[in-house]
């Protein structure tokens, strides 16, 4: 600051009595007085009239607010009332200073006294203090210099940036101050100074270093000259302490040229303005410059993208996350994602375009294959045929297949709703539960379970979970993955096997058992008929003799049926008569039916035709469903009745078998016929019975329906395809009854017929039976001995059976029966088998032909019958080689 009290004294002790001194004086001071008031008065005038002006303008407004602020026109009128009172105080201190001034004036002859130059030095230094304080409360840089470079005022802001007292500043060089950088900052001074004093003034930013600071300022200067008579006799600068704002400005620029990210500014008709290096690397540019050549347009894949993506620049204050496709140098495009704002003039224009791009082109790559990857993951696990679960370490789940639903009728939501383990059969819980803690203590890495799960339905389903872990990408376990396959049908099917498996040791078992009956009954029924055709039998005889042939007749059906039924031929479809397989079936199941208190109504129809199909299937079909029947009656009541009627319908047969059983349920219905699907309880079915009589159906060209009854119980309704032009042929190896009466010729009489066969009773039965009617019979128990009675006798007929013991030892009678004709050589007598299994004869032993066979049991008359059919045609009955 200037010190004006020194200046003062020195002005006083130097004044001299002459008058130009004290003209030029006085003339100065009252100009400045007059202008001083001037403006002060034209200050205070402003001041009241705007403060009016707001009172009036504001009153209403400043009463409605809630706090009361209607006091605060009036503060403002007090607070300029203060200020004028502070202004013409300072007024009157001027006053006072030009008063002794004039006083001084008026003393030619005699100097001031101490008094008066104290009283004046007083007037001046409180004027000083309060300018003083008007300057020291700027926070800009304010110095006032001489043409010479000393400073003759600063402001306290100069002061602390120096670190130095106002005395140890005034006075002194500004290079005092100031560091020397390059050197040439005074040939710049020398060079701008005339420039300067043209314009008498200059603005710019000048960066200053001061001496024991190693940091440099930057200040926006303003430097005005001060002006006395005309002439430059000093400069005030002004200096705003822009240093934070230059740092800011250069870390910008650091940041704008480090960023990964594309910066741009560009301008609405489409020039690039500038660009930063990372845009210029993503674009595949060389240089900065040469992408500032091009327009916004060449660098846009799409133009209609750029116009939309223009559009929302301008209509929103920002867009952020735009996905855009840029073209690149070499013609390869890339996607960005767009951040970018409208700069606007005053007026609302728009005058650039400023924004950052980030090339996602790898990401969207990497998108695209994750997106490949966990499509192949989901189909993948959709086209799974196993249910895959994932549980985490509080075993909730975090992912169901789609096959959730096929295997246990639950959608996915809803099964990620369910408590793990909560529709497990109790018996598997604890298993499965424990199983489940392992894992997740990191006890096991593998285990396969097989656990029962209730099916939405209401059905047990056993499943085969595999187990394994889930772990995170440090290998701590985060959860357990199980995959689970339904083998539900799979263990029906084994059981199936197993059934299968005992039917079959069981027909082994009945065909062995009805081979050793069919000797007995063979004998029986021979026994029996020979008996009755005694002469001298008396009646009562004769009906006890018919009673005990019948009962064995039907015994030996009975036998024929399990037979037939527990090993079945080769299936072979030819004319069979319904009614004839239905009898057959209720015989096969006679015991049964009777034993449950079940009655049968079947009437068989005269007029049905036959049908092309295989008896034993049929049979099979037909036993199934009476079974059926027979069961879902005794699941509700000790007695009951199937009915069975069989139609003609157009070219079909109609078979219907109706129970008033338990009947069937609506929802199982549609599903009566799937492979493994039984409404019995555990134990009680494989499900594969109505499947498999679908199958033969379906094989004979028909169908089977079933419905419930409204008035309880159940239909079954077979239909297939009639054959009314042909008829039921009789099985192979029988004699009918009309040939069974046919009157003997002279056919038989003395015909030769050979016997073997390890049965004594048939043996007995056939020798006697065939003596009696005119024949010669020589019967052998083995093989031996019918060689040793074909070298002495030549035969018409060899019976052989089928099954020989020998020794203990099974002999295959075919292999007999080659030995015998081949040493019978041109003897060779007709070749019969016989037997009491259902054995299909493919092939003779030597012969052109096919042996014929007899099927025991048997009766005399059909034997008879059957030797006149062999001995009727030479060349048949010979059968030479």
């Amino acid at each position: 600051m200037l010190d004006e009290n020194q200046n003062a004294r020195r002005i006083a002790a130097n004044s001299s009595p002459g008058a130009n001194t004290r003209s030029v004086i006085s003339s100065r001071f009252e100009k400045f007085e007059k202008r001083q008031s001037e403006l002060w008065w034209l200050t205070r005038g402003v001041l009241f009239l705007l403060a009016l002006a707001y009172a009036w303008t504001s009153w209403d407004p400043v009463r409605s607010l809630a706090h009361g602020f209607e006091k605060l026109p009036v503060f403002l009128v007090l607070l300029i009332i203060l200020f004028g009172v502070y202004t013409w105080k300072k007024t009157q201190e001027l006053s006072e200073m030009r008063g002794l001034m004039r006083g001084l004036e008026q003393r030619d002859e005699a100097p001031p006294s101490e008094k008066q130059l104290g009283q004046l030095f007083e007037i001046i230094s409180r004027s000083q203090q309060g300018y003083r304080d008007l300057i020291d409360s700027f926070d800009d840089v304010l110095l006032a210099l001489t043409m010479e470079g000393h400073i003759r005022a600063v402001n306290r802001s100069f002061s602390d940036l120096v670190g130095m007292p106002f005395q140890q500043i005034i006075g002194k060089p500004i290079t005092d101050f100031l560091q020397e950088g390059s050197g040439d900052g005074a040939e710049l001074l020398r060079r701008a100074m005339p420039r300067f004093m043209e314009r008498r003034q200059w603005s710019g930013v000048v960066q200053v270093r001061l001496k024991g600071q190693g940091t440099p300022f930057y200040f926006d200067c303003v430097a005005h000259a001060m002006m006395r008579d005309g002439e430059i006799h000093g400069i005030t600068v002004l200096g705003r302490d822009v240093t934070a704002l230059r740092k800011n400005e250069a870390r910008f620029t650091e940041l704008f040229e480090s960023l990964q990210e594309g910066i741009y500014i560009t301008t609405p008709d489409g020039t690039i303005v500038d660009v930063n290096p990372a845009l210029v690397r993503m674009l595949g540019y060389d240089s900065k410059e040469e992408l500032l050549k091009r327009r916004v347009a060449e660098i846009f894949v799409d133009q209609a993208e750029r116009k939309i993506v223009q559009a929302e620049i301008e209509r929103q204050a920002m867009i952020q996350g735009r996905e855009i496709t840029l073209l690149c140098k070499d013609g390869t495009s890339i996607v960005c994602l767009n951040t970018a704002a409208a700069v606007r003039d005053n007026a609302g224009h728009v005058v650039r375009y400023q924004g950052a791009l980030m090339d996602i082109t790898e990401r969207r790559e990497m998108e695209r294959r994750l997106h490949q990857q966990q499509e192949f993951a989901r189909r993948l696990v959709d086209s799974f045929p196993d249910l895959i679960l994932v549980l985490d370490t509080t075993a909730h789940y975090t992912f169901i297949s789609p096959r959730y639903r096929e295997v246990l009728g639950y959608d996915v939501e809803d099964a990620q709703q369910q408590e793990f383990g909560g529709r497990t059969h109790p018996e598997d819980l604890p298993a499965l539960l424990s199983l489940y803690k392992n894992f997740i203590d990191g006890k096991q890495t593998f285990a396969s379970l097989e656990i029962r799960v209730r099916h939405k339905l209401g059905e047990w389903r056993r499943i085969r979970f595999n187990f394994s872990p889930l772990s995170d990408e440090k290998g701590n376990i985060e959860g357990v993955v199980l995959s689970g396959r339904d083998v539900t049908d799979i263990k029906r099917l084994e059981e199936q096997l197993i059934q299968a498996e005992k039917l079959a040791a069981m027909g082994q078992m009945l065909a062995g058992v009805a081979h050793e009956l069919n000797n007995p009954l063979t004998a029986i029924l021979g026994v029996t008929e020979l008996l009755r055709e005694r002469h001298g039998v008396d009646d009562s005889t004769k009906r006890q003799l018919e009673l005990t042939h019948r009962q064995a007749r039907r015994a030996a059906r009975i036998v024929q049926n399990l037979l037939e039924f527990s090993r079945p031929a080769s299936p072979q479809k030819r004319p069979v008569d319904l009614n004839n397989l239905l009898d057959r079936t209720l015989q096969l199941h006679e015991h049964s039916l009777r034993r449950n208190n079940i009655e049968v109504d079947f009437h068989p129809q005269a007029d049905l035709p036959g049908v092309i199909g295989d008896a034993n299937q049929l049979i099979q079909v037909f036993l199934n469903l009476v079974t059926n029947a027979e069961q879902a009656i005794r699941e509700v009541r000790d007695t009951g009745r199937i009915q069975i009627r069989a139609h003609r319908v157009g070219n079909q047969v109609t078979i219907t078998v109706q129970d008033d059983g338990v009947g069937i349920r609506p929802e199982a219905l549609p599903r009566i016929f799937d492979p493994f699907y039984t409404t019995k309880r555990p134990g009680g079915g494989t499900g594969l019975g109505l499947s498999i009589c679908m199958s033969i159906i379906r094989e004979h060209g028909g169908n089977i329906e079933a419905e419930t009854l409204p008035a309880g119980g159940s239909a079954f309704t077979i239909y297939l395809p009639g054959a009314p032009d042909q008829h039921p042929a009789p099985l192979e190896g029988r004699v009918t009854s009309a040939e069974a009466v046919r009157p003997e010729t002279d056919l038989l009489a003395g015909r030769a017929i050979l016997v073997l066969d390890d049965e004594e009773s048939l043996r007995m039965l056939l020798q006697e039976g065939l003596s009696a009617r005119g024949l010669r019979v020589d019967c052998a128990a083995t093989a031996d001995e019918a060689l040793a009675h074909l070298g002495r006798v030549s035969y018409d007929v060899f019976l052989c059976d089928l099954h020989l013991s020998s020794g203990g030892f099974m002999v295959d009678g075919r292999e007999a029966a080659s030995r015998i004709l081949q040493a019978a050589g041109a003897r060779r007598p007709a070749l019969v088998y016989m037997t009491g299994d259902l054995v299909e004869i493919t092939q003779g032993t030597e012969c052109r032909e096919e042996p014929l066979c007899l099927q025991k049991p048997f009766r005399i008359s059909e034997v008879l019958a059957l030797l006149r059919n062999v001995l009727s045609n030479a060349p048949a009955e010979t059968r030479r080689a």
